[in-house]
């Protein structure tokens, strides 16, 4: 499984290439988010959309991501779900947590006015 990577200079995309994310492919993600966040990197959009089914160690992942963006006071954005995710994110009721948009595209624009209104604040 192989994990693909596009940083520009205010977030950077993860896109997993597979079809699970199960237990065989989040610790692949998960070890993606910490390297990152170890880096500096504070916003991440993670676009699912290749991802087919996801497991409890999938929303781990996703939440571990989630948590390390707003622990350095950026933002993970999920993008391109299908209705099978969708459903076990409800399942969950992690749709109030998460930040979702139907687009990789929308992701970004989500990510830049989010980091515009942090610095207008500022």
């Amino acid at each position: 499984m192989k994990i693909q990577v596009s940083s520009e200079e205010k977030y950077t995309v993860l896109r997993p290439e597979a079809e699970k994310l199960d237990s065989s492919v989040s610790p692949l993600l998960k070890a993606e988010v910490v390297m990152l966040n170890g880096k500096g990197v504070k916003n991440i959009l993670i676009d699912l959309c290749d991802v087919k089914y996801i497991d409890s160690s999938g929303l781990s992942a996703i939440l571990v991501a989630n948590r390390l963006c707003k622990s350095m006071e950026g933002v993970m954005v999920l993008s391109g779900l299908n209705d099978n995710v969708k459903k076990l994110i409800a399942i969950s009721q992690l749709e109030s947590i998460l930040t979702i948009v139907p687009t990789a595209g929308e992701g970004v624009e989500f990510i830049i006015m989010d980091d515009i209104e942090k610095n207008i604040s500022e």
